[in-house]
């Protein structure tokens, strides 16, 4: 078996996107935005070479290895994130009581959800844009993946059902597509 002694992975920033560096904090910053993130690590290393980030292990173990394409991986879905942004779709699907959605400040609202008279809530997490559109559907955007994908699992996890048959009671917000 071979043992690699170094790995490196080059990102490359498009036009219009730069990038850098303070200490473990990475700031990329685009068209739509900027976005900060923390990248810190005793063997992992991320530094600056012209335009572009290059990740770097020097005699890698399995775990470095890894979390070199983890943030790879990171930094590819900010650059991502500040040039087109990240957009989930999301549809309130019901077969007796009609629920009702609201947007309440950093809260998402669920009224009349199986004729429950308490409202159900999701939260919003900051710098996420939810919009409800023709009562049902719900559109989940914002430039960080991650607070994107959270919103609209905080939204779907909102309306769980507890002890009923799932495959009968199929009411509820589902993801239907990501963009």
């Amino acid at each position: 078996m071979v043992k690699l002694d170094r790995i490196e992975h080059n990102v490359e920033m498009p036009e219009g996107v730069s990038a850098s560096i303070a200490g473990d904090t990475v700031t990329i910053t685009g068209s739509k935005g900027s976005l900060s993130r923390d990248f810190a690590h005793h063997k992992v290393t991320l530094t600056q070479v012209g335009e572009g980030l290059l990740v770097q292990v020097d005699l890698p173990r399995r775990k470095e290895k890894a979390l070199a394409g983890t943030w790879k991986a990171h930094l590819n879905n900010m650059i991502k994130g500040v040039t087109e942004g990240f957009t989930y779709n999301l549809k309130a699907f019901y077969s007796h009581f009609p629920m009702t959605l609201a947007v309440k400040g950093n809260n998402l609202v669920v009224n009349n959800y199986f004729g429950e008279r308490v409202p159900r809530s999701a939260d919003i997490l900051p710098g996420v844009d939810v919009k409800i559109s023709k009562k049902v559907e719900v559109t989940v955007s914002g430039i960080d993946k991650e607070a994107v994908g959270q919103t609209a699992a905080n939204i779907e996890r909102c309306t769980t059902i507890k002890k009923r048959d799932r495959r009968v009671f199929q009411d509820g917000i589902y993801l239907l597509e990501k963009a």
